[in-house]
């Protein structure tokens, strides 16, 4: 059975209330919910973890070499500040998606730069948080 790590950035521990005319009114224990229902569906066995802090979520990743066969991840905010992230991923050499809930190409400028995605074999954004279950369908597709 695949396993896949689920990385959540700063503030999404904050959905369904933080703006959610952008990121909608699903809580974050919803979208937790929702990413275990997904990922059984898949026939993946998932682990969850969320950060506000830039060195937690590297050491999760690097406490994921060797033990699991994809990540996907929505840095957040670390997507347009963080090179120690991207290099933490290509560190260790697992297969990642990034994942964005809005369509951050369409937002404010400098959202629009990712430093994640060069690292990633894809993107998914603009979806809700349905965004996850097509990120586990490419990493469970792999």
């Amino acid at each position: 059975m695949k396993k896949i790590l689920v990385i959540n950035g700063p503030n999404l521990n904050m959905l369904g209330i933080r703006e959610p005319e952008i990121y909608g009114h699903t809580t974050y224990a919803e979208l937790e919910d929702d990413i275990r229902q997904w990922a059984a569906e898949l026939g993946v066995e998932v682990r969850l973890f969320q950060s506000n802090h830039e060195g937690a979520i590297i050491d999760e990743i690097q406490a994921a070499y060797g033990k699991f066969d994809g990540i996907v991840v929505n840095p957040a905010g670390y997507t347009h500040t963080s090179v120690a992230i991207p290099d933490a991923v290509k560190a260790v050499g697992i297969p990642a998606v990034e994942v964005h809930i809005s369509d951050i190409d369409t937002r404010e400028d400098f959202r629009k730069v990712s430093y994640i995605r060069p690292v990633c074999i894809a993107t998914v954004q603009g979806l809700g948080t349905e965004g996850y279950k097509k990120a586990l369908e490419i990493i469970a597709g792999l």
